[in-house]
C-alpha cells in the first residue's frame, strides 16, 4: 500500500474516532442523568472497543493500552458487575477526556500522550471494590461444555439463514489490542450460534508462548443475519487471521474457499462445542490467569474458570466493534470529503450566484418580454441556482454538538480546580453553524466558560446559605434569530457585583472617579483588556487575560457579545454571529445614490414614511409611532455619512429586529429589489467596519455594502427607546 493511501486510511481513522468520542459522551451524559439502559452502556463500550481496534492497526500502543484498561473496567459494568454512580460516571467522563487527549496526541505526533494512571487506578479501585461473585466447588464444571464430537443438530427455523464462520487468529490479533471473546460475543449477538473450538493435540500451556495463538474456531450461525453483518464483526481484524464465512450448505459441501476450512480440519484437531454461555470462558484469551502456568487456553482447565451466570440472569449484550448507533438500520450513509474541496465548491456556488444576476440584469436591460421562452429559462436558472447553493450551505453547515461537548469537559475541570459544583447543560446543540466559525469559537467560549465557573458560580456553601443547591447550573444554548446564531452561556451564579467591578476599574485607573455609567456600562468594562475582578492569581483567572479576548475574537469574526446580569439570579453572556460566510437573502436599497443591501433575515416589514408618523424625544432623537409603538427611527443617508439628515417626504422606512428583540427603523430612499447576494469580507483589507458586515458584487457588476442593521443603530442613546407602548 502506498504512503498517500495510508496516510488517507490513517486520517479517516481519526475522524472516525471523533465521531466515536461523541457518542461516547452523549452515552455518559444519558447515564450521568440517571437514565441509561443496558444499550446506553453498550453503545459506550463500543465506542472504547472500536477506538482501541483501530489504534491496533496502526500500532498506536500507548492508545491501544489505555483504552484496553478503560474497556476492561467498562465490561464490568456491562456485565452488571459495576453500578453506575454519580461518582463513577465522573470517573468514566475523566476517562473519555483523558481517551480523547491520548488520540489527538496520536494524530499530532508531536508531543507524548498523556498517562492517565491516576483516573485508570480509581476506575480499577472501582472494579475491585465491586462485590464478586462466590467461587463455587472445585469439583464444580460448567454447564455447555462437552468434549464428544458427535452433537446433536438442530433445524434451521423458517425465514432465517445459517453460516458457518471459520476463524483463527494470528499472533497480530492480540498485539493489536483486539480479543477473540469479543469477536465471538459479538456473533453470538447476532443471531443463535453454536461454536466449536479446535484444540491442537500438542496444546502447550508453557507462559513463555501464552501469547501466541493456537485455537480455532467454528461457529455456526442462525439469524437474520448476511454476511455484511458478519463481516462487519470482523472490520478491524480481517488481516490479523484466518477467517472463511459461508452459508452452512456450502460449507457441508466442503465448499469453503480460502483454505481455512483445510487448516483447522486437522485429523489431530480436537474438536469440543461451546454453548453461549461459556463463550466467556472459551475466549478469553488475554485474560493474565488464563495464561497462568497450569491454566492454558478456552477453558481446558474448567474448574479455575468463573461459574456461568444463573440461568434467570440477563446475557451480557453483545459487544460489536462497530460505530455505535441504536439503530443500525437507520443509520445514514456518509462520505467524507476534505474541507479544501468544500470550500472550492462554496467559491463556486458564489460565481454561480454572481453570474446568474449580471444574465438576469442583461435580459432586463434589453427590454425582454415577459413569458417569453428565455424569461422562463432565466427564472428556472435562478430557482436551480438556489436549490445548489441552499445544498452547498448545508455540507458546509456542521452542528455546535462536538463544541458544546469540548466546553462539558472545561467545566468539569474547572470546577475542580476552584472546588465548586457546577454541571453543564445545553440547549439546541444541532443548531448548525458555518465550520470556520465553529472552529473559531472554541477559544472564546473556553474563556467565557472558565470566567462562569470563577466568578458566576458561588461556592457550595455559599449557595446553601443563600438558599440555592450546592451545585452549580451553567447552561449552553445555540439558536438562530433574525438571521445570525445566537449562542448564550447563563450561569445561575450570583450575578456581577457592579458597584465592586467600578471600583475596581477606578483604582486602575480605568474610568474617573466621577463618572457616572449605566448599568451597562459598567458591565462592558469586563471587556477592558487588564481588567479583572479576581482578588488573586489563580490556574483560571486573576491575570487580567480574557474578556478583552473574548471580545475581539468575536469581533473578528463579525460578530456581538453583550452582558445582562441580575444580582443573586446569575448572568447571561450573549455571543451574536453570522449564521454563514458565503451567501445570504437581501433587500437592495438605494441611499443617496448609493446601492446598499440589508440582510433580508433581520427586517419585519417596509412602510411610506409620513411626518405624522415622527415623534421627536429630546433635542435631536426621532421615533416611529406605528402601530401603537415607537420605534428608534435611523435616517440610513445620514447614519452612513453620505448625506445630512432630511425631512420625511416621499421615503420608505424598513423596520428591522435585532437579536434582544427589539426594533429599530431605518430610513431609505428607494428599495430596489429582492436578491440573493454573495458575501465578500472586508475586514481582512479594512478590519472592522462599524455597520458594515461584509460587501457584495451586484448584476452589473458594482460592489454594494452588506448592513449590519443591529450594529448600525446599538452605538446611539436612541436604542434605548424599544418599542414604548402608547398611553391612551
Amino acid at each position: 500500500m502506498s504512503i498517500d493511501a495510508m496516510t488517507e486510511i490513517r486520517a479517516s481513522f481519526f475522524v472516525e474516532c471523533e465521531e466515536l468520542m461523541e457518542s461516547l459522551h452523549d452515552a455518559l451524559a444519558i447515564l450521568d442523568a440517571g437514565d441509561g439502559t443496558d444499550e446506553t452502556v453498550n453503545v459506550v463500550f463500543r465506542a472504547v472497543h472500536s477506538i482501541k481496534g483501530g489504534a491496533g492497526a496502526f500500532g498506536l500502543d500507548a492508545l491501544v493500552g489505555f483504552a484496553h484498561r478503560l474497556e476492561t473496567v467498562l465490561d464490568e459494568l456491562r456485565a452488571g458487575r459495576l453500578d453506575p454512580t454519580p461518582g463513577a460516571v465522573r470517573l468514566f467522563f475523566q476517562a473519555a477526556d483523558m481517551l480523547h487527549d491520548h488520540i489527538r496526541a496520536a494524530q499530532s505526533q508531536d508531543a507524548p500522550p498523556p498517562t492517565g494512571e491516576d483516573v485508570l487506578r480509581a476506575l480499577e479501585g472501582l472494579m475491585q471494590a465491586a462485590p464478586q461473585a462466590e467461587p463455587e466447588a472445585v469439583d464444580f464444571t460448567p454447564t455447555g461444555l462437552s468434549f464428544d464430537p458427535m452433537l446433536p443438530q438442530w433445524t434451521t427455523p423458517p425465514g432465517t439463514s445459517e453460516w458457518t464462520i471459520r476463524f483463527r487468529p494470528h499472533a497480530g490479533l492480540y498485539r493489536s489490542g483486539n480479543e477473540a471473546l469479543l469477536i465471538l460475543r459479538a456473533l453470538a449477538g447476532l443471531g443463535d450460534t453454536h461454536t466449536t473450538c479446535i484444540v491442537p493435540p500438542a496444546l502447550a500451556l508453557d507462559p513463555a508462548t501464552a501469547e501466541q495463538p493456537q485455537l480455532g474456531w467454528i461457529i455456526t450461525l442462525t439469524g437474520d443475519v448476511s454476511e455484511a453483518d458478519i463481516r462487519e464483526i470482523f472490520d478491524f481484524v480481517t488481516d490479523v487471521c484466518d477467517l472463511d464465512i459461508s452459508p452452512a450448505d456450502d460449507a457441508a459441501d466442503g465448499s469453503a474457499t480460502d483454505g481455512v476450512a483445510a487448516a483447522m480440519a486437522s485429523p489431530d484437531a480436537i474438536p469440543f462445542r461451546l454453548a453461549p454461555d461459556s463463550i466467556v470462558a472459551a475466549a478469553n484469551h488475554d485474560d493474565p490467569p488464563a495464561t497462568s502456568p497450569g491454566v492454558g487456553e478456552a477453558g481446558l482447565a474448567p474448574e479455575l474458570q468463573p461459574p456461568p451466570a444463573p440461568s434467570n440472569a440477563a446475557a451480557p449484550a453483545p459487544a460489536q466493534p462497530a460505530s455505535p448507533k441504536a439503530e443500525p438500520d437507520a443509520a445514514a450513509a456518509t462520505i467524507r470529503v476534505d474541507l479544501d474541496r468544500v470550500d472550492r465548491l462554496v467559491n463556486l456556488v458564489g460565481e454561480l450566484v454572481i453570474n446568474q444576476a449580471m444574465l438576469a440584469q442583461s435580459v432586463t436591460e434589453a427590454g425582454m418580454a415577459e413569458n417569453t421562452a428565455v424569461m422562463n429559462g432565466l427564472e428556472e436558472f435562478m430557482m436551480l441556482t438556489r436549490d445548489i447553493q441552499d445544498g452547498v450551505m448545508m455540507i458546509r453547515a456542521q452542528p455546535v454538538k462536538p463544541l458544546f461537548q469540548r466546553m462539558a469537559r472545561i467545566v468539569r475541570e474547572a470546577s475542580t480546580g476552584v472546588a465548586k459544583q457546577v454541571r453543564l447543560r445545553t440547549e439546541g446543540d444541532q443548531t448548525e453553524v458555518d465550520k470556520t466559525v465553529i472552529e473559531r469559537l472554541s477559544d472564546p467560549l473556553t474563556h467565557m466558560i472558565r470566567n462562569s465557573v470563577d466568578h458566576g458560580i458561588e461556592t457550595p456553601a455559599r449557595r446553601l446559605a443563600a438558599g440555592k443547591p450546592a451545585e452549580g447550573v451553567i447552561t449552553l444554548s445555540a439558536s438562530h434569530r433574525a438571521g445570525r446564531v445566537l449562542i448564550e452561556i447563563c450561569d445561575d451564579g450570583a450575578g456581577i457585583d457592579r458597584a465592586r467591578v467600578r471600583d475596581i476599574a477606578v483604582a486602575r485607573g480605568l474610568i474617573a472617579a466621577d463618572a457616572q455609567l449605566t448599568e451597562a456600562e459598567v458591565d462592558n468594562l469586563l471587556f477592558l483588556p487588564g481588567f479583572s475582578t479576581a482578588s488573586q492569581v489563580s490556574a483560571l483567572s486573576g491575570r487580567g487575560v480574557g474578556m478583552d479576548v473574548v471580545k475581539r475574537a468575536i469581533t473578528a469574526l463579525g460578530g456581538r457579545v453583550a452582558i445582562a446580569s441580575e444580582p443573586g439570579v446569575g448572568t447571561k453572556f450573549s455571543i451574536s454571529l453570522p449564521l454563514t460566510l458565503a451567501v445570504l437573502d437581501g433587500m437592495v436599497v438605494r441611499v443617496a445614490d448609493q446601492t446598499l443591501v440589508v440582510p433580508l433575515s433581520s427586517i419585519v416589514e417596509t412602510a411610506t414614511l409620513t411626518p405624522q408618523a415622527i415623534r421627536r424625544i429630546g433635542r435631536s432623537a426621532e421615533v416611529l409611532h406605528i402601530r401603537g409603538d415607537l420605534v428608534p427611527l435611523f435616517d440610513l443617508g445620514a447614519r452612513l455619512g453620505f448625506r445630512q439628515a432630511r425631512a420625511a417626504g416621499d421615503r420608505v422606512v424598513i423596520l428591522t429586529t435585532q437579536e434582544d428583540g427589539g426594533r429599530a427603523a431605518l430610513i431609505v430612499d428607494a428599495i430596489m429589489e429582492q436578491r440573493q447576494v454573495v458575501i465578500k469580507g472586508l475586514s481582512r483589507n479594512y478590519g472592522r467596519v462599524p455597520g458594515v458586515a461584509a460587501a457584495t458584487i451586484l448584476g452589473d457588476g458594482k460592489v454594494a455594502l452588506i448592513l449590519d442593521p443591529s450594529d448600525l443603530t446599538r452605538s446611539s442613546p436612541q436604542t434605548a427607546i424599544d418599542a414604548i407602548p402608547l398611553a391612551g
